[in-house]
């Protein structure tokens, strides 16, 4: 165990970096919403989230484990024999989502540095045409770098983590004041009372929910830093304060940066153009291709360190799903490397996924974007699981015993915080499956469920043949003696 309590902290920090990814993807929310699911949407967003953060994070002071979810979901089920099968069939289930959304949400943070990399071309070369192969060969570049990275950088993950947390306040800092000095100003009326159905949903209600997701997918992947338990000290203590102090800063930084973006917009007709929309607010407000393009560069730096975090965490799920037989040829990717200290299989098997993903980008640019908007689906049904089964437990009095809680609880206010974050995920959970836009068309749907539903068959048809042979959760008693 070599990770210190500032650098857990920091590996959420870092890799959610939600104010970095909001300023990357806040045009999505403008035909929805508009202004209003801007502002108001982090607000929701940010108390949602911290909600979600802080129920998991009692369940990783109790259960510090890599498997995080579908390890819960084994511990906190009910203990009936006549619901056993189920129980297991449910589990390993759950461990497929937690997988998939995982390793689906590591192409979806290197498509990140893909669009930052065309976008600024754009920016920078009015007459370059972005292609699909172009995106790909980028993202199997990032893909392969990051994974060399991991080789390499695991001894100095202290240092990169800190650094990079450090980085980022500087940075937030930074472009906060150079757009809130140089820009010219919104009007209040603009920022606080502008609500936008253009993207033909015309009940306000759903076209706000809809850019809500906007805010929500970057202060997601709580469990992140759960699947680096192994190489942490004292995780019982470090994990849930990491999970419930970065996912809070997040929420904090990305409210008050759509505060800052929304006033200091500038000509909003720029945000259609295929160049960066970040981009043309800096030079909005700067004037200056070269500042503009160095502050988006100062940007990547930190979503770089975000997706070195992501194929860490994955890799290391990957692992102990393997290594509980939740995976085809597990034996195989248990292995670790003596020197490295590395899950060298897992890594390469993670690297492998990713790099497949993104070719589906060159056939189709619909299949490839329902990949990536996967995540915030299954990774929510995956945290909702969990969460239900030990609300349940909770409020349940066939139990004799009492439960037997970590260092970190949140006492009374345990149940109704579990309860509102439960609301917040449904609530995410459905309208993540809108289609963004309509009239619906075969570009503009939304494929997510339909994938997830593929994913829970094929889980479903390996737990059948295979995984009620062999898959087996170790779980550690959850009450007293």
């Amino acid at each position: 165990r070599y990770i210190n309590q500032y650098a857990i902290i920091n590996f959420t920090f870092c890799l959610q970096c939600a104010w970095i990814g909001y300023s990357i993807t806040f045009q999505f929310a403008w035909a929805n919403g508009g202004p209003a699911a801007l502002v108001y949407g982090p607000i929701v967003a940010g108390f949602g989230s911290t909600a979600v953060a802080m129920s998991l994070a009692e369940m990783a002071s109790m259960d510090p484990t890599v498997g995080a979810q579908y390890r819960w979901s084994a511990r906190f089920a009910p203990r009936y024999p006549e619901f056993w099968g189920f129980m297991q069939g449910t589990l390993i289930v759950s461990g497929w989502i937690t997988v998939f959304a995982w390793i689906c949400n590591g192409a979806g943070a290197v498509a990140f540095v893909s669009n930052c990399i065309s976008g600024l071309i754009s920016f920078n070369s009015p007459t370059y045409v972005p292609q699909r192969w172009h995106a790909t060969l980028i993202l199997i570049a990032c893909i392969m770098t990051f994974t060399v990275l991991n080789l390499a950088l695991r001894k100095v993950i202290n240092v990169l983590e800190n650094v990079g947390g450090i980085l980022q306040i500087m940075l937030f800092v930074s472009i906060v004041t150079v757009l809130l000095v140089l820009s010219k100003k919104s009007t209040p009326e603009f920022v606080f009372n502008t609500l936008t159905t253009e993207s033909g949903w015309e009940n306000p209600g759903v076209a706000w929910s809809i850019g809500l997701l906007t805010s929500a997918y970057p202060i997601s992947s709580f469990d992140s830093v759960l699947h680096m338990v192994d190489e942490t000290k004292q995780p019982r203590k470090q994990a849930p304060r990491s999970m419930v102090y970065g996912t809070g800063i997040n929420s904090l930084l990305q409210f008050a940066f759509s505060i800052c973006l929304l006033f200091c917009i500038g000509d909003t007709d720029s945000l259609s153009g295929p160049s960066l929309p970040i981009a043309e607010v800096f030079f909005s407000a700067t004037n200056s291709k070269a500042v503009s393009t160095a502050l988006v560069i100062l940007m990547e730096s930190i979503i770089c360190i975000s997706c070195f975090n992501v194929i860490a965490s994955v890799s290391r799920l990957v692992w102990a799903f393997a290594r509980d037989q939740g995976l085809p040829f597990s034996e195989y990717f248990t292995s670790i490397h003596p020197r490295l200290q590395v899950p060298i299989p897992a890594l390469f098997l993670v690297c492998t996924i990713c790099s497949l993903l993104s070719c589906i980008n060159l056939g189709s640019a619909v299949a490839f974007n329902a990949l990536i908007a996967l995540p915030t689906l299954c990774l929510y049904i995956s945290y909702t699981i969990p969460i239900t089964l030990l609300l349940i437990r909770q409020v349940s009095y066939s139990h004799s015993h009492p439960i037997l809680w970590g260092p970190w609880q949140l006492g009374r206010w345990s149940v109704p915080v579990k309860i509102f974050s439960l609301a917040y995920l449904v609530y995410v959970i459905v309208f993540v499956a809108f289609p963004t836009s309509r009239p619906v068309t075969k570009e503009g749907m939304n494929y997510s469920v339909p994938v997830f539903l593929g994913v829970v068959i094929m889980a479903l048809g390996d737990w059948w043949v295979r995984g009620m042979h062999v898959f087996r959760v170790p779980i550690a008693p959850l009450v007293e003696d």
